[in-house]
């Protein structure tokens, strides 16, 4: 195997980043700000004004139908990710697999055009798996490439990018959601339509920035033979990623604490928007207008940590996010108006850009240097990224279902603490030789 690629090319980092700016738009607009405030309104409105829904056979509060979708999603995606991605670094076809799942997220999107009532449930619930099924599955390809197309000493700046353009494009996108819906009106389109119409945009505005990524970014950096069944070859891969993982101690303890404090920072991604529906019934305009608070602080936050890790290290700079997380979940259980809640989103902006780009570029120091298995190794970093996710809504959710979202927002603060007693064992530094 040769790698016939040559590192640190302007147009192709900048077509990877891209792809932050094409997808992201889904995680802002559909999970966090329009979709889960319409899904609620939908609920209601053609439901008797009663949440409880009734999905194959079950009978559930809507929020948690919510966050069980979230859960069963992400474990679809973590139980197919080990395999596709091996696969692909063997094969060579990691684009191939990206782009699958990149439209395969935007047809989900433009799906919930047809979620108008509680009778049309079915749809809505599907069409939000298909976008979060394509979304992650996308995500850890793009994840994979960033080892493969820029040196080490690059991994936080263009991860940063990458995530900072994701917020400006997303952003940008929930501006104009937000006009159409408070404005939609004077033009005879009802805020349920505008709302449609929105999810619409979002799987044509992923699809179609994508095209820019796919067009520059590698098809394969690595030439690798392939012998025999790729499938087979794929799972002796993945077998040889899991022996290394296992001989590289920083490696473990970083997945470790990974996997707790994401399943505190991804479950709030998810949820924040529930809650203040929920439990400080916040109307949708009220929903989106912090959202976007949260965005636009993230986009400083992201580069701000970006410089903090680069003076003091990655380590010491995710422990600073992961304490900040710890007193969110505190400040959460005791927000009770509007006015804390506002605060509260704006030092969650502060954080989440940060804690989630330093994690992405973290992973990639730690993994052994010039490897042609990125793939493969970013498939760990995702099913461990997928797996918490599962966990971490499905006790949400159980919890939210027996008792409150309060009570579920404690659970959050004991991940994150878990989290950080593993995180201050590894040594905080630029270079790692582990």
């Amino acid at each position: 195997m040769t790698q016939t690629f040559q590192k640190n090319q302007p147009k192709v980092v900048n077509a990877w980043a891209m792809y932050d700016w094409a997808n992201s738009v889904f995680s802002l607009v559909i999970v966090s700000s329009v979709f889960p405030a319409y899904y609620q309104g939908v609920i209601q409105d053609t439901n008797n004004g009663s949440d409880l829904v009734t999905f194959l056979g079950f009978t559930l509060k809507s929020g948690v139908l919510f966050e069980y979708t979230i859960s069963a999603s992400f474990l679809i995606i973590a139980l197919l990710s080990p395999m596709l991605t091996a696969v692909a670094d063997y094969g060579g076809r990691k684009k191939t697999f990206m782009q699958f799942f990149c439209i395969l997220g935007a047809l989900g999107c433009g799906s919930l055009f047809f979620f108008d009532s509680v009778q049309d449930l079915p749809i809505g619930i599907i069409g939000f798996m298909a976008g979060l099924i394509g979304f992650a599955g996308s995500i850890v390809f793009n994840n994979s490439y960033l080892p493969d197309i820029v040196t080490e000493d690059q991994f936080d700046r263009v991860s940063a990018k990458g995530f900072s353009l994701g917020y400006i494009g997303s952003v940008l996108l929930l501006i104009v959601s937000l006009a159409l819906i408070l404005k939609g009106e004077a033009f005879g389109i009802s805020g349920g339509l505008a709302s449609r119409i929105v999810f619409l945009v979002t799987g044509v505005w992923w699809v179609g920035f994508a095209q820019y990524s796919f067009a520059y970014m590698p098809r394969n950096v690595y030439q690798r033979k392939a012998a025999g069944n790729w499938l087979l070859n794929g799972f002796q891969e993945l077998g040889k990623v899991w022996e290394q993982v296992k001989g590289r101690p920083l490696l473990k303890k970083f997945l470790i604490a990974y996997f707790f404090f994401n399943m505190g920072v991804q479950t709030v991604i998810y949820v924040a928007a529930l809650f203040g529906e929920e439990e400080l019934n916040l109307d949708t305009t009220k929903l989106i207008l912090t959202i976007l608070v949260i965005q636009l602080v993230a986009i400083v936050g992201a580069w701000g940590f970006s410089r903090l890790s680069k003076r003091y290290g990655n380590i010491k700079a995710l422990v600073v996010a992961v304490v900040i997380w710890i007193g969110i979940c505190i400040g959460a259980y005791f927000t009770y108006t509007e006015t804390m809640f506002y605060i509260l989103a704006a030092v969650v902006g502060s954080v989440l850009g940060g804690i989630q780009s330093l994690s992405r570029a973290t992973y990639a120091k730690l993994m052994p240097d010039e490897t042609p298995d990125t793939a493969s190794f970013f498939s760990f970093y995702d099913v461990t990224e997928k797996v918490s996710i599962v966990l971490g809504t499905l006790v949400y959710g159980i919890l939210h279902q027996q008792y409150s979202m309060r009570i579920s927002i404690l659970a959050l603060m004991v991940f994150f603490i878990i989290g950080l007693l593993f995180l201050v064992r590894i040594p905080s530094k630029n270079t790692y030789e582990d």
